[in-house]
């Protein structure tokens, strides 16, 4: 007879993404989320109206349902509306529906079909998107998508509300009109199939404070509805059937990140200097006015990356002067009188934004984008300008040009801001006053930076194309991602040399990619000698707290160290024993 312990389910541990972190423990509750599709098949043209007005009702019941949610979430979670808004502007979107209906009648398809091929032809096109945000606003289309094929074949999709206790969901996959529905009281966590960190289910779970972790491919599969399961949301470790020893350790882990969890609610409203009094700006990046109020209530000292792009990608056709100006002023007054930066329309390469009809090129990353694509495009750049000067005349803005690699883009962007400014000026529109700032991200705006630093008010520093390019890289090949090395020693003295022109110059220089949000990184960014770092808002807490344990001079330190060494994997290595050296209550081995 086989002993009770043989008879216990065996620990099992995945990895995936941790999309929010935390450790939730509890039994697990399969959700079904499936993806549906539907069977294409051909109709007769006497079927084509009826096929049409069924797709169409399933439009009108999926913008009713959205609009549901939306009316429930507005009391807890109105700084996300934005997300269902969204939706619902997909619902409008003719690259979705009037494709689909285009296909019902010229290929004579049944409405799920057609629907189907649309959905398809759209994931390819975020799937070839290298920038991991931007790509992820594919999940967007996913979750519309499944809420109209549902829809069309009447499927009713089971809700949270039954649930009898607390409980960690597994599902293929949540939508963020699932992650708002959640009971906090009920749902500790959840993981999912598939997924991203930037995906919104994400990002709303990181508001909820609700441990998540995605991406695990086929965690549906492995696990039953009731089985003990541990989720840490902060390494995307996922374990099912716990051993004893597992759980005591994982109960003492969540007990431990919950008082750390706490105790930064503290360094929310502290200023963000070190203990020797040297102060570095932090600041938060954001894609729509909607993000404003969530980073404010993460202490942020002003906008350092407002990412204009989504305003075009969140309508049918490009958003008109009043509506940008209207965005760009609710920023201003919102922030004020902290600074927002406005980056101006950052296209093209791996960033797609449908309307524009960009040019199909060999090499997008390499071709026709941001400033590029801009003053090519003069009418859409014009517009855009006349929306931030007349912003200016709000709040404190500034504005950023990207992918600069020479002074006479500059210097053709400063001359066309002056020219709408005039035209303004003749209108009797009121302006304010800009401050003029570009991005460097290429090898070529390292290369001369104390030339470009006399042209400009500020740098600011985009590194994750700055890495990309420096290292000739692309980072959505699966085959070279590996090659992304934030610390490779090329990687900082690129941002040495942009910190010593920026210093020599007198002007500010910040950083706004990835890199700012890391704790890791926060010592040696500072020590570099950046002013400003721009991050996703709910990483100012973290950074903060680790720049008032710690001192400039030891910054400094630091990085004069770490730039004597000779590969990326030595500068980790170094950088990881004095985190964990000198500040062992927020770094242990499980978390670098």
């Amino acid at each position: 007879m086989a002993s009770a312990s043989a008879e216990l389910p065996q620990e099992t541990i995945l990895i995936g993404i941790g999309a929010s972190p935390g450790v939730a423990i509890a039994r697990s509750h399969l959700l079904n989320r499936d993806r549906v599709g539907g069977i294409e098949r051909r109709i007769l043209p006497a079927e084509v109206d009826a096929e049409i007005a069924g797709f169409q009702a399933a439009v009108a019941r999926s913008r009713a349902q959205l609009l549901e949610v939306k009316e429930q979430a507005a009391d807890h979670h109105a700084e996300h509306l934005y997300i269902i808004d969204t939706h619902l502007l997909i619902l409008e979107d003719q690259l979705l529906i009037n494709a689909t209906v285009d296909l019902i009648r010229a290929e004579l398809l049944n409405a799920e079909g057609a629907l189907g091929r649309t959905l398809r032809r759209l994931r390819q096109v975020f799937d070839s998107i290298s920038d991991e945000y931007l790509r992820e606003r594919r999940s967007d289309i996913d979750s519309v998508g499944d809420r109209l094929m549902r829809n069309l074949l009447g499927e009713v999709r089971e809700n949270l509300e039954a649930l009898s206790g607390q409980a960690i969901i597994v599902a293929h996959d949540l939508s963020p009109a699932d992650t708002m529905q959640l009971d906090r009281g009920k749902v500790v966590g959840f993981v999912t199939d598939v997924g991203g960190r930037t995906s919104h289910t994400a990002i709303l779970a990181r508001s909820l404070v609700i441990p998540a972790v995605v991406g695990l491919e086929n965690v549906t599969t492995q696990v039953a509805s009731g089985a003990p399961m541990i989720i840490d949301g902060t390494t995307g470790t996922v374990i099912l059937n716990p051993s004893p020893e597992t759980f005591r350790d994982y109960l003492a882990r969540k007990q431990r990140y919950d008082y750390l969890e706490r105790e930064l609610l503290v360094y929310q409203t502290l200023p963000a200097e070190t203990e020797d009094g040297h102060v570095v700006a932090l600041r938060g990046n954001v894609e729509l006015p909607a993000d404003i109020a969530t980073a404010r209530s993460h202490g942020v000292e002003g906008i350092g990356l407002f990412r204009t792009e989504f305003l075009f990608m969140a309508a049918s056709e490009p958003p008109s002067e009043e509506e940008q100006y209207l965005a760009y002023r609710t920023a201003a007054e919102a922030m004020a009188p902290h600074p927002v930066t406005i980056r101006t329309l950052d296209v093209g390469g791996d960033k797609f934004v449908p309307e524009l009809n960009l040019l199909d090129e060999a090499n997008p990353v390499m071709g026709l984008r941001a400033v590029r694509f801009s003053l090519k495009e003069g009418v859409l750049f014009r517009t855009q300008l006349r929306a931030i000067l007349r912003a200016a005349a709000h709040g404190n803005v500034r504005v950023m040009f990207p992918m600069i690699s020479g002074v006479a883009e500059i210097r053709a962007c400063r001359n066309l801001l002056e020219k709408v400014r005039q035209e303004l000026a003749a209108e009797g529109v009121p302006t304010g006053p800009l401050a003029v700032g570009i991005m460097v991200e290429t090898p070529a705006a390292v290369l001369i930076a104390d030339i470009m630093a006399r042209e400009v008010d500020f740098f600011s520093v985009g590194t994750n194309d700055l890495i990309q390019y420096c290292l000739a890289i692309d980072r959505g090949n699966e085959h070279v991602a590996y090659l992304y090395e934030p610390l490779h020693p090329a990687v900082l003295r690129a941002l040495q040399r942009v910190c010593s022109a920026a210093r020599d110059a007198g002007i500010e220089v910040s950083i706004c990619g990835e890199m700012a949000g890391e704790q890791l990184y926060s010592l040696v960014l500072i020590g570099l000698g950046f002013s400003e770092l721009s991050m996703n808002p709910a990483s100012i807490p973290r950074v903060k707290r680790l720049m008032r344990q710690a001192t400039l001079d030891s910054a400094r330190r630091l990085v004069e160290r770490l730039l004597t060494l000779p590969t990326a994997a030595e500068v980790v290595a170094e950088l990881e024993a004095e985190m964990r050296r000198r500040f062992p209550q927020i770094f242990d081995e499980g978390q670098i």
